[in-house]
This record gives structure tokens, sequence and C-alpha cells, in this order.
């Protein structure tokens, strides 16, 4: 069984290595789309939005409202899948630390 000094080497250890992976995300881009590819955002893992691309065939006056609702998706699904890339990234790192069996990472 480790010793305390041990156990504070190893939770300083997995500490600075969740930082890295918490810079990390926001170098992992994940692209939404909606409405069959007309609208896409690009956003980060950590959920910053880089870019929108509208189909110019939406930008209309008439189109306003179904604009509106497609960016909203596009955002949804983009924040979905940044949220599924940073689980995967976070379990990269914490599959190879000593936790205790139910023990949630504070992400």
């Amino acid at each position: 069984m480790p010793n305390l000094d041990d156990l504070m080497k190893m939770a300083q250890e997995a500490q600075a290595e969740l930082q890295k992976a918490q810079n990390n995300l926001d170098s992992i881009e994940v692209e939404g789309v909606s409405g069959g590819g007309m609208v896409k955002i690009r956003a980060t893992a950590k959920g910053r939005i880089i870019s929108v691309d509208i189909d110019e065939s939406l930008l209309a006056p008439s189109e306003k409202q179904m604009v509106e609702d497609l960016i909203a998706a596009a955002i949804n699904d983009a924040r979905g899948k940044a949220d599924v890339a940073a689980g995967q990234e976070m379990q990269k790192i914490t599959s190879g630390l000593p936790l205790p069996p139910g023990f949630k990472m504070p992400f």
C-alpha cells in the first residue's frame, strides 16, 4: 500500500495530466451540422464556437426563422460532439490513473 507521500505525488501528477488534457480540449475541433449540411458550426471540444457556415440558399428574408432554427440545431449538434470528444480525451488521461472505484473527476 502506498504511503501518504506517494499518494500526494500521484495526486499531483494526476492533476497535472488533467490540466494538460483540459488545455488540449481547445485544440480538438468538431463540426455540428443541421439541415442536411446547409448550416455547419465548427467548435472546440471545450465548447468554443470557431465558425458558422450558412448555405447561400437560406439567406432569403422569408427563411429567417428556419435559418435561426438550423443554427440552433447545428450548435447543439456541435456541443454534443464536443462533449463526446472531451469525454474521450479525458478517458485517455484517467484510464491509467489508480483511482478508487466510482471516483468521479471534476469535469
